[in-house]
């Protein structure tokens, strides 16, 4: 009489085997996502920008001048503005003067304790109060939000 031998041991290495290339896959990917996935780190606009002290309406004011690189965005969402560490205020700006290009001049002043940065015209400056007095140097500093990386970092002396 024949005997058939029924060897059922191989069943178990071929699932091991199975499920360890399926955890190795999974691995791969998730480790692959995480690689391509992250894009190049944010980085602040390159601008060449020059502040000077001036006069308007017989106060002191700071000029701006954006000597070249890239367009700089002065919308709250993009750009803080500080004066010896106090928030500028933005509100000032209108749509064209949001965008500080190569040529461009902004004015920095105070109008009533309040920090303004405005167009050429610099509306508020004629009822307002010295940026800064005379024989002080004043710090301002302008920092890219999303990369949180400074666009720029000056002192001033009026």
């Amino acid at each position: 009489m024949l005997k058939m031998n029924r060897n059922e041991d191989a069943v178990s290495p071929v699932i091991g085997v199975i499920l360890m290339v399926a955890i190795t896959v999974i691995l791969a990917a998730v480790i692959a996502a995480f690689v391509f996935g992250m894009g190049a780190p944010e980085t602040a606009p390159q601008a060449s920008v020059r502040g000077a002290p001036a006069e308007l309406g017989g106060n002191n004011v700071l000029k701006l001048e954006h000597q070249g690189g890239d367009m700089v965005t002065f919308t709250d969402a993009n750009t803080r503005v500080t004066v010896n560490g106090n928030a500028v205020n933005l509100y000032a700006l209108d749509a064209v003067n949001e965008s500080f290009e190569a040529g461009d001049s902004l004015y920095l002043y105070n109008l009533s304790g309040v920090y303004y940065l405005d167009g050429s015209n610099a509306t508020g400056v004629y009822n307002g109060n010295n940026l800064a007095p005379s024989g002080t140097t004043a710090n301002i500093k302008m920092v890219d939000v999303a990369s949180q990386q400074m666009v720029a970092d000056m002192d001033v002396r009026f």
